[in-house]
């Protein structure tokens, strides 16, 4: 085969992400599959056949090759056939000769005589067969490890993409009765049917039935009616009448205090619900809007002659486009938080009471975007569901959704001009899929999916009180990201030990200038009590290269990933960063805190931080203030410089985390926000995996910890890996915790080990790939 292995998975994958995306029907998924895989593996064929409801029946539905007269019509048993063999073993059926196979059968229609090589591998959904893939060539030919496995590796994605096709298909299939329907009724308006009425079930038989894909943010599925969220509409701003500046300042003012008083009552009733942690939100909108520097720049536009809504706006915007600009989705979707407060502001201007939003009934709440002041103000308990065309995990449309156990998909491209007022609904909040109008067999299939859902719940819900402990007995600690005071619920919602990454950098990018250490010392005080007996490791601030504040001027760099970011901007701008380990040691009394610094490079700024820490410490003993003897002092190790030394830093440290996501993009020098190399962008390189083993044995040696704080441990594969190379506690976000967790406990750390031997023996990503397939596969994760 021409192309290595390699690169075959990688761009079969990529094309069938896109076929996912451009297919209608199952039939097209089908056709574009076989086309792509024939092509990729060099066959003359490739053919999908699926099984029938019976669950014996395999029929051809496609193929790239063979006779297209045979779809459909070629069939047989899974007792027949070399493809009803493969399904039949649930296993690779091989052979460079299949005409003088014992299990080989003729079907005239095909017209297969012509080939001798046979390649089949099952399809499975949910560990279930659901049919097979088959390729052939003319030539007798043994397939290569290589090309075996690359098509093993494609088949774990084709059979999700045939199972969710299949449902569509259910849809796909009424267009004609519907779109008949349609004209029907544009007779009946036009009056081309005399004596006619459009009876209310035509009516009904013409909504559209469609699927949508978002992100699946709140687990569980919901079925009802539609209420569709007005949103605020920017044109209101351009048009409102602009008075004298004594008016608009006066509009402002008022403006201002009611929607204090608004947001003091959201915090209340939220506190009351659901708990203090989710109302935090509040408290930071008001800590916005009491800002000085905040409101003076609006008076300043007021003063410019720009009417109030619009000055309102424009100050918006311009801390909007801040945190847009960020790389970190979790600190990037905090814009939304931004906007809320000022459509909130302009709505009282304008005289729009946003806060009279009322559900008469049960229903699934649809919106281009969802804010926090609109959750608070609705009755949770009509709603039934969340969808959105904006938001994604990290907003606080998603973590209040969780917090109240509503199923939620956000990020839904369309959906606002695909919704109708009349529309039932069906919300995935597990697989991130919403079905419009969906007919009874999608109906049957979601009631399934949803008692097998509670079921899987409940398991993990009893895990959420017990260790994470392998079957050998080894204890792997994991604890959550968080950045808010209102994660702390959602962390113990989930069973996290402590606080693995706490990021600082919210409570400054919420204001419009540098908290001092008073503040800074309030907020940690709250996330620490919020995890009692337990550590918090607080990373001090990370701003720079995407993370901007809009009150603080960067330098102009060609680069600012390799520029002035993180613990750089802290050693050089030391008021700043003696002003956060002031509120931390404030703070320390409060609970466990660790201290970590991001971006280490050399044992002369750890030296550093160490002085600047007790010159701080000093002084605020000297004023009489009661903190901790001693916090341990942490580093992450996100770079390759840190890598290669790691065995003189990890001497002068208590601890090191691991931040993966900045050590691949480094290390591979790939942008994990740039499409163009996302490719490069592989957290299963070999240089990534045995710089992770040897900072962890480097770790071990020196008797010190080492956690891996980044995404990559979500995956429970990847989780059992990396216990296998050493590493005892792991960082994720709090919902990845109890899949994780039961993983750990339903293993042993020597089947861990393994796994991490047979990985890193691996010489190239392809093969690692290969490796974990197989692993998953035994390992049934």
């Amino acid at each position: 085969m021409k192309e290595t292995q390699q690169s075959l998975s990688l761009r079969t994958l990529e094309d069938i992400s896109t076929i996912i995306l451009h297919s209608h029907d199952l039939q097209e998924t089908l056709d574009n599959i076989v086309t792509l895989v024939a092509k990729r593996m060099g066959s003359d064929v490739c053919s999908i056949y699926l099984l029938e409801a019976d669950g014996e029946t395999l029929v051809l539905k496609a193929t790239k090759g063979l006779s297209k007269a045979s779809i459909n019509r070629v069939s047989m048993k899974v007792h027949e056939g070399l493809t009803g063999l493969a399904v039949e073993s649930r296993d690779m059926v091989m052979t460079d000769n299949a005409p003088s196979h014992p299990r080989y059968k003729y079907f005239k229609e095909s017209k297969e005589e012509r080939f001798l090589s046979f390649l089949g591998l099952p399809l499975f959904e949910h560990k279930a067969p659901i049919g097979a893939i088959v390729v052939q060539t003319r030539e007798a030919r043994r397939f290569s490890e290589d090309e075996i496995s690359a098509l093993r590796t494609i088949t774990f994605q084709i059979g999700s993409i045939i199972h969710n096709a299949r449902l569509l298909d259910s849809i796909q299939h009424k267009e004609q009765e519907r779109a008949w329907f349609e004209q029907e009724l544009a007779k009946v308006k036009n009056g081309s049917v005399s004596g006619a009425e459009p009876s209310k079930s035509a009516d009904k038989r013409t909504s559209r039935s469609r699927s949508l894909a978002g992100t699946a943010v709140s687990g569980g599925f919901s079925h009802g009616k539609v209420y569709i969220l007005d949103r605020f509409n920017d044109k209101v701003v351009k048009l409102a009448r602009v008075g004298s500046k004594s008016e608009e300042l006066e509009k402002f003012n008022i403006a201002l205090e009611k929607t204090k008083i608004q947001t003091i009552y959201m915090e209340k009733r939220v506190s009351e619900t659901l708990s203090a942690d989710d109302a935090a939100i509040f408290h930071t909108h008001l800590m916005i809007l009491e800002d000085r520097g905040f409101s003076s720049k609006v008076i300043d536009l007021i003063e410019k002659g720009l009417g109030a809504s619009r000055a309102v706006h424009d100050v918006v915007q311009h801390y909007i486009q801040a945190f847009s600009n960020m790389a970190d989705p979790y600190l990037r979707e905090r814009s939304a938080d931004m906007d809320d407060i000022g459509r909130r502001i302009i709505d009282v201007i304008v005289g729009n009471n946003s806060s009279d939003i009322m559900l008469k009934e049960k229903r699934v709440i649809v919106a281009e975007e969802i804010f926090p002041s609109n959750l608070a103000m609705l009755d949770h308990d009509k709603i039934l569901g969340i969808v959105t065309e904006k938001g994604n995990a990290y907003s606080h449309a998603a973590i209040m959704a969780k917090s109240l156990g509503i199923p939620a998909v956000l990020g839904i491209d369309g959906l606002m001009s695909a919704a109708n007022v009349k529309d039932e609904i069906i919300v995935d909040g597990t697989s991130g899929h919403i079905y419009l109008n969906p007919d009874a067999a999608i109906k049957k299939e979601y009631v399934r999916l949803e008692h097998d859902h509670s079921t899987r719940m409940k398991e993990l819900e009893g895990l959420r009180n017990l260790p994470a402990v392998t079957t050998d007995g080894v204890a792997i600690t994991l604890s959550a990201n968080i950045g808010l005071i209102s994660d702390v619920k959602v962390a113990n919602l989930h069973g996290a030990e402590g606080v693995g990454l706490y990021r600082t950098e919210f409570p400054y990018m919420a204001r419009s200038a540098f908290p001092n250490r008073e503040e800074q010392a309030n907020i940690y005080r709250k996330i620490l009590q919020g995890f009692p007996g337990q550590t918090v490791n607080i990373r001090t601030l990370d701003i720079g290269g995407d993370k901007g504040l809009p009150y603080f001027t960067y330098p102009a760099e060609d680069n600012p990933f390799l520029g002035w970011r993180s613990i750089r901007v802290s050693l050089e701008r030391q008021d700043i960063f003696k002003e956060q380990l002031a509120g931390i040691l404030l703070a320390s009394q409060a609970g466990n805190p660790t201290v970590m610094f991001p971006l280490i490079s050399s044992l002369d700024e750890i030296r550093q931080i160490r002085e600047i820490m007790t010159l701080v410490r000093n002084e605020l003993l000297r004023e009489g203030h009661d903190v901790r003897g001693y916090i341990p002092f942490g580093i992450m190790i996100e770079i390759p410089a840190a890598v290669q030394i790691i065995e003189y830093l990890v001497r002068e440290v208590d601890y090191v985390s691991i931040g993966t996501n900045d050590l691949i993009q480094y290390t591979l020098a790939a942008d994990r926000n740039n499409s163009r190399v996302k490719q490069y962008y592989d957290p299963h390189h070999p240089a990534i995996l045995h710089s992770i083993k040897r900072v962890a044995d480097a770790a071990a040696k020196a008797g010190k910890k080492a956690s891996v704080c980044g995404e990559m441990a979500a995956d429970p594969l990847n989780a059992l890996l990396l216990a296998g190379m050493g590493i005892r506690e792991f960082s994720l976000s709090a919902p990845s915790i109890p899949v994780v967790k039961q993983a750990i406990r339903n293993h042993g750390m020597d089947a861990c080990r393994k796994l991490a031997r047979n990985v890193l023996a691996c010489r190239t990503s392809a093969d690692i790939r290969r490796c974990l397939a197989n692993a998953r596969k035994k390992l049934s994760l």
